[in-house]
């Protein structure tokens, strides 16, 4: 009898701490579940981004980004643009390539971040940086990592082929000659 009056407390002691792990690993999985929404979210918001800029919907686009939103291209630029002077380059390349379209390719979202791989098509109809239209399509393949915050994009970094996308519009590259001394 006496060796039951001890098994009752360990039984008891057992099943508390198996309920303590079930509690923890029940914890553990609704952060996961959690994080796992978020990322799903960050990932619609960025699809719905590129539909609204396809689009030129351009309240509606601007609305994506947060107050302290900045942008890079190339991605270690070290003068980050704004929101607005980015939109008005993204205008002046939609006024460049009124066609212009984003298919995304890839799209990863990891924690706060979202690396979208894309390709952009377009046909140059208007000018772009003092080049006149020359009627040639373009397609430039393109990587950007975005950071979202409370469901505002905070932060953009962007690697393009731009040299590509020039040499398709007619220009070449060519080496500079070497000073006489």
């Amino acid at each position: 009898m006496k060796k039951c009056l001890y098994a009752v407390p360990l039984v008891l002691l057992l099943c508390f701490s198996f309920a303590c792990q079930d509690k923890a690993a029940m914890a553990e999985l609704e952060k996961y579940k959690t994080q796992a929404a978020i990322e799903k979210q960050n990932e619609e918001l960025i699809r719905q981004m590129f539909s609204d800029l396809d689009k030129a919907n351009w309240d509606s686009y601007k609305g994506f980004f947060g107050p302290e939103f900045f942008y890079c291209l190339p991605s270690a630029a070290s003068v980050p643009v704004k929101v607005e002077e980015m939109v008005e380059g993204v205008k002046m390349y939609f006024n460049a390539f009124p066609d212009l379209a984003h298919q995304i390719v890839e799209l990863i979202a990891v924690k706060d971040k979202v690396i979208v791989r894309f390709i952009a098509k377009g046909t140059h109809k208007g000018e772009l940086e003092g080049l006149p239209p020359t009627g040639n399509t373009m397609e430039v393949s393109s990587i950007e990592i975005f950071t979202i915050k409370a469901g505002k994009i905070v932060e953009e970094r962007q690697e393009a082929d731009m040299l590509g996308m020039m040499t398709q519009l007619g220009m070449e590259l060519k080496p500079v000659e070497a000073k006489k001394k």
